[in-house]
């Protein structure tokens, strides 16, 4: 934190005597120096949040305050104090188990399960840790085996209930009573895992968005193994170098996208077991490529004997009481970020799944819910006053900052992405300017922006300097994460980009040889969509598994009005596989582009530089380093000799989005190498006349030679 420097001046007093009793005239003293506050680095960076200062500094002091509470003023890490996951739950010792469980408002606490025949018994009772809210059991090598099933049988005043504990790592569901329980999870061959260090590539971070489960094309639920094996090539093989995975964290509800979490510490048993997911991310560092887990500690499920709705009796051990406890949308509970215990439960899974699975980093789900007290519902965020006026959590606040100091402590090389929708000012700024320290923000506005693009804009009236606008509106001390959709695009109720552009039309004109001109238009413009939104990157790019190939269709998880059907929940890779249908073309360009983005090194730091734009002719064009990206969104004019001026030499083409190869016209001739044009008002500028033949609805990107 920058801080004001004290300046101390001393003035001095004495007096010269003289021979004559007249006194000689005092001397002024020296002025004092009075050096202006340092502005806090959000502030140095941003004049406009100066009137908000004093608020910024707050909430960082606020952090700073928590750290040192929590790390009883630096006698310990904050990586050592979020450890909770070694102390609490079930254990193996070297002889015997222990079980912890936190749980304050207990009178008695029991374990049940196939080692007692779902009795309470003295054996397995536990006892409550004097002086704490905290239980303890102690149990012999053969109280209790791998695989067997348990729950708590837990008590308090005026009620008992079955729970799962709070910290278990393993539970699993009955096929036939679908009911849940915990299981001991002991196997005598742990996953060792092959590669020991790895270290993301983020120059750019490429990252494939993705969903075990609906990631096959059979009508079922898939595995960890399933998606090692068939999918994990396929993004290797993409260009992507990330995949940000979905629903890791054990759910009740598999429709719910793995967004309503009951155990935390619990990877999904529905897709494997942990072996099989740490095999999955262990093969994914082999392939170079990054696990990032969406976590949710937004909300949680509001389910009692699944979750944590009422662990013990107490409904707000873990979440807010009274008009805060339930999220009105989302038919959940609030955490209380205000508790130290909820604290330390939230941090140490963060750490749990860095440490035990080796995942590299998170996309926090439902960051806005959690910086405002109405979950940002309602709220117009119009101007910065409507970030500092009174309306946000403070104690949220607090809890994503030190998540992220944690989850940089375990690991230097993690990344951070923040989905938040409202724009609150210093969320993926640095920690030490006044920032919550995130590395990345989702860009949220652009998908909006080209859905309502789609939806109301008449392709002739397609303004470019608005998608220029669009593609790289940010905050320039921030990095952000662009995407034309992700999953939320996809569900039933909405539409991807590839199924607004082409609809119905797509079952019955995607084969080769049978397009017309709805398909030739929606491939034409969700090539040039991808593009214009991956080339304006300031930090990486996303994409949802199947969108590059313009998967058809919408997601719908199994349900009851659907008759608990797969055929929505599921991937149908077979169709970018067939070369006789157009689906490849899209697949082939999506390569293409990341191949040559990668090709630039550090592209996602480069400037982007306008060259041109003309809203009459729908034409823009920008620079980034040696790569020049135009794009002619006109749906009937083409041009010929369009020039643009830029830095001096020759130019060839590395991508066409009318390329045959990629179901286009093929109506340029991308082998010319294009020289530049003299023009003698440039030359101290070393720049001249770049001339192009840009067909209608098309973009090409060229690379100085």
């Amino acid at each position: 934190m920058a801080t004001t420097k004290k300046t101390t001046t001393t003035a001095k007093t004495a007096v010269k005597k003289t021979a004559t009793k007249k006194a000689a005239p005092k001397k002024a003293a020296p002025k004092k120096k009075v050096e202006v506050p340092q502005h806090i680095g959000l502030v140095r960076d941003d004049s406009w949040l100066e009137p908000f200062e004093g608020a910024i500094r707050g909430r960082h002091d606020h952090a700073l305050w928590k750290i040192g509470q929590l790390t009883r003023n630096g006698k310990q890490t904050l990586s050592q104090f979020a450890s909770g996951h070694l102390y609490f739950g079930l254990h193996k010792l070297a002889k015997g188990w222990v079980f912890r469980e936190w749980a304050p408002n207990a009178t008695e606490i029991y374990l049940i399960g196939d080692f007692n025949n779902w009795q309470e018994s003295e054996k397995y009772k536990c006892k409550r840790i004097e002086g704490t809210g905290n239980w303890e059991l102690k149990l012999s090598e053969k109280a209790i085996k791998h695989g067997d099933l348990y729950k708590m049988k837990v008590k308090w005043n005026g009620g008992e209930g079955e729970r799962i504990p709070a910290w278990c790592r393993r539970v699993v569901q009955d096929d036939q009573t679908k009911i849940f329980s915990a299981q001991v999870w002991n196997p005598e061959k742990k996953y060792e895992f092959k590669k020991k260090n790895f270290k993301p590539n983020k120059s750019p971070l490429l990252i494939y968005e993705c969903h075990v489960g609906m990631g096959q094309d059979a009508e079922k639920v898939g595995t960890y193994k399933e998606f090692t094996k068939n999918v994990l090539p396929r993004v290797k093989k993409d260009g992507y170098n990330a995949i940000q995975v979905m629903a890791i964290q054990e759910h009740p509800y598999y429709g719910s996208f793995g967004y309503h979490v009951s155990s935390f510490f619990a990877p999904s048993s529905r897709f494997g077991t942990p072996e099989d997911l740490k095999e999955m991310i262990d093969t994914a560092h082999k392939m170079g490529i990054a696990v990032i887990m969406d976590i949710v500690h937004s909300h949680a499920v509001k389910n009692e004997v699944e979750g944590l709705g009422n662990l013990a009796g107490d409904p707000n051990q873990f979440f807010y009481p009274g008009d805060r406890h339930e999220h009105p949308a989302w038919d959940s509970l609030c955490f209380d970020y205000g508790k130290d215990d909820v604290l330390h439960f939230l941090l140490s899974n963060c750490k749990y799944w860095l440490e035990e699975y080796k995942f590299d980093g998170f996309r926090f789900d439902g960051v806005t819910s959690m910086l405002y007290y109405s979950h940002g519902l309602g709220e117009a965020f119009g101007g910065y006053g409507d970030y500092f006026n009174g309306h946000e959590d403070d104690n949220a606040i607090c809890y994503l900052t030190l998540a992220n100091c944690l989850i940089h402590e375990v690991n230097p090389n993690a990344i951070t992405i923040a989905e938040e929708v409202s724009g609150m000012p210093g969320l993926a700024a640095k920690f030490e300017d006044g920032g919550y320290g995130f590395d990345y923000r989702m860009a949220m506005n652009i998908p909006d922006y080209w859905i309502k693009t789609i939806k109301e804009v008449r392709d002739e009236d397609i303004n470019v300097c608005s998608i220029f606008w669009e593609v790289k509106n940010r905050r320039p001390d921030e990095k952000t994460i662009s995407y034309c959709e992700s999953h939320d695009q996809a569900l039933v109720g909405d539409k991807t980009i590839i199924f607004r552009l082409i609809d119905a039309d797509m079952y019955w004109h995607f084969k080769k040889g049978d397009e017309n001109d709805m398909v030739h238009r929606g491939i034409a413009l969700h090539k040039m969509i991808r593009l214009v939104t991956a080339g304006a990157i300031n930090g990486g790019y996303l994409n949802f598994m199947g969108n590059e190939f313009g998967h058809p269709e919408w997601i719908d998880f199994p349900r009851e009005g659907n008759g608990w059907s797969y055929k929505y929940a599921r991937r149908q890779w077979n169709l970018v596989d067939n070369k006789e249908l157009c689906y490849h073309w899209l697949g082939d360009f999506d390569r293409k582009m990341l191949e040559v983005i990668k090709s630039q090194k550090n592209f996602q730091a480069t400037p982007v530089t306008e060259i041109w734009h003309d809203d009459g002719d729908q034409v823009l064009c920008y620079m980034r380093g040696d790569l020049v990206f135009v794009f002619n969104f006109s749906p009937t004019r083409s041009y010929t000799d369009y020039g643009f001026l830029v830095p001096t030499g020759s130019y060839e083409v590395v991508l066409n989005t009318d390329a045959k190869e990629f179901g286009g016209n093929g109506f340029a001739d991308d082998s010319v190498t294009h020289i530049t044009n003299y023009d003698p008002l440039y030359v101290q500028d070393h720049k001249e006349w770049l001339k192009l033949y840009i067909p209608a609805r098309s973009a090409v990107v060229l690379r100085k030679l």
